[in-house]
């Protein structure tokens, strides 16, 4: 148990959207566990004062660092200071997000829909291609792309279309990648956290972000014989 935790406090995890919410929790929880946890947000300060509320309340440290997913140069200076200060990723999640539009299909715009796809399947796209050369040469990773069952086809509906086409493509990618990886250690899973009490989910909402955090590390931490290539909700396997 004292090895496997010291082996914790060597890895790397990196959260998109970590500054409120599910991603705040995510982040908390990996620190918690031991991980070394770099809190993104869209700005620095935005992570600094992220990382700030989490250490107030415990003796957990954090890095906070800038990254606006949608954005290239954002991507690329991220990844150069990542190189320069860490040097390496052993867990990253891929929680950055956006809220859905209740509307229906003929309502949605173009625009509408490009800032869905740019945030839920081109920016979780873009951070893979670049972690992921490094954890097969390091024989460990873990991609937990954060999901929702609006994207699952078995039950797909009708409202809020831009959101439910962008999800299931997440999915799509998911498991494009876990078959591409499979046999290298390099775990790639989508997870739905469900419906919680966030500034996305609204105060309706039935669960607490920290119970949608907790299956996210799950999947972050999963041992080396761990599923690859699922989709899940409250630990049990989905249908796509």
């Amino acid at each position: 148990m004292e090895a496997e935790h010291e082996l914790l406090h060597q890895r790397v995890a990196v959260v998109t959207g970590g500054a409120g919410g599910i991603g705040l929790e995510i982040c908390r929880l990996l620190a918690t566990a031991g991980m070394r946890v770099v809190l993104t947000a869209r700005g620095q300060e935005q992570a600094e004062r992220a990382v700030a509320q989490i250490e107030a309340a415990s003796d957990q440290l954090l890095i906070p660092a800038a990254l606006e997913v949608t954005d290239s140069a954002s991507l690329r200076s991220f990844m150069d200071w990542l190189d320069r200060t860490l040097g390496r990723v052993d867990v990253l999640i891929n929680n950055a997000g956006i809220a859905p539009q209740g509307h229906r299909f003929m309502e949605m715009t173009d625009a509408e829909l490009d800032l869905a796809m740019q945030t839920h399947l081109y920016a979780p796209l873009r951070l893979i291609r670049a972690v992921l050369p490094q954890m097969q040469a390091q024989g460990y990773g873990r991609i937990v792309n954060v999901s929702s069952s609006l994207g699952q086809l078995a039950q797909m509906g009708a409202r809020w279309p831009a959101y439910r086409l962008s999800k299931a493509a997440l999915n799509a990618l998911t498991a494009v990648v876990a078959a591409d990886v499979a046999g290298s250690n390099v775990l790639v899973n989508a997870v739905c956290p469900g419906w919680c009490r966030t500034p996305l989910g609204g105060p309706d909402a039935p669960r607490e972000a920290v119970e949608g955090a907790a299956d996210i590390v799950w999947l972050a931490t999963l041992p080396d014989d761990g599923p690859n290539g699922g989709f899940f909700r409250d630990r049990l396997k989905q249908a796509w």
